[in-house]
């Protein structure tokens, strides 16, 4: 039976890209908003949910560690992808042509130097996908887009320059969820543990809690803060850790954690994803 995977944006977005690199073959559900994204796959709509944390660049993804726990999903997988950046246009257009390209706010600075050589002025959209579909429906020939290879694929565009971002390091981290969780030890890549938790009030309760990992060999290799329910004393903290709960170390460290917590809870256990590194 075919995976449907749930993911935010339109067609031909990165969501979309990490979709296909992480499971060739799946049919694919756009939705408009994370939340209906999780509802997605609450309802049975689709098997998997498939939601950016993370941009090397840009950092956490806005709200996201507060919709991750109150999903009622599972990670059961984790992609990084490279956000190459491409203009595209219509069929026989020439950059030279081009008044304006449309994208994402957050794409259009990392391509800034290509567009000032052309002298092309940068139009915020509300979607980068959205605005390859609006481009194919209006025709317009002085109009460019900035999105990925994929978009101009299925919308019917023109690739005229590829790969135009500023920086060549720019990664977006996405995390694959389900319904279920999955702990096998699975793929031939180590394990990685997510989870979050709240610290008792006592005095340097984070320090006594993160003691356990470093005696025990465990890495860390996040650890991210917000506040719960708006409040400046109630805060909950976001940490994935190299390992698997049955592994002796790990499981003496979260041991050692849940000692000094209020709540602890694991978000997922899933192969490491070899671009890590």
């Amino acid at each position: 039976m075919t995976q449907r995977i749930a993911f935010q944006g339109e067609l031909g977005a990165y969501s979309h890209q990490a979709c296909t690199e992480a499971r060739p073959g799946a049919d694919v559900l756009p939705c408009r908003s994370f939340e209906d994204v999780i509802a997605a796959v609450r309802g049975g709509q689709a098997e998997l949910a498939m939601l950016p944390v993370e941009n090397s660049t840009y950092g956490r993804v806005a709200d996201i560690h507060r919709l991750l726990p109150e999903s009622g999903l599972k990670i059961v997988g984790e992609a990084f992808v490279r956000v190459h950046i491409s203009l595209m246009a219509l069929p026989g257009v020439q950059v030279e042509e081009l008044a304006r390209v449309r994208a994402h706010p957050v794409l259009l600075p990392q391509a800034q130097s290509f567009l000032t050589k052309y002298a092309i002025q940068g139009v915020a959209a509300p979607d980068s996908a959205g605005a390859a579909a609006e481009l194919a429906r209006t025709e317009a020939r002085d109009e460019g887009v900035l999105a990925s290879d994929l978009a101009a694929e299925i919308y019917g565009l023109h690739i005229l320059a590829r790969h135009i971002e500023d920086h060549a390091h720019n990664t977006t981290r996405f995390l694959l969820m389900a319904p279920d969780p999955d702990t096998s030890r699975r793929g031939s890549a180590r394990m990685i543990t997510t989870f979050v938790f709240q610290v008792r009030n006592i005095p340097a309760a984070l320090y006594k809690a993160m003691g356990g990992f470093a005696t025990n060999g465990v890495n860390m290799t996040k650890l991210e803060s917000y506040m719960v329910g708006g409040s400046f004393t109630a805060t909950q903290f976001y940490a994935d850790i190299e390992g698997h709960p049955e592994d002796p170390g790990v499981r003496r460290a979260l041991e050692e954690l849940d000692y000094f917590t209020d709540m602890l809870e694991i978000l997922g256990v899933y192969p490491r994803d070899p671009r890590r590194d």
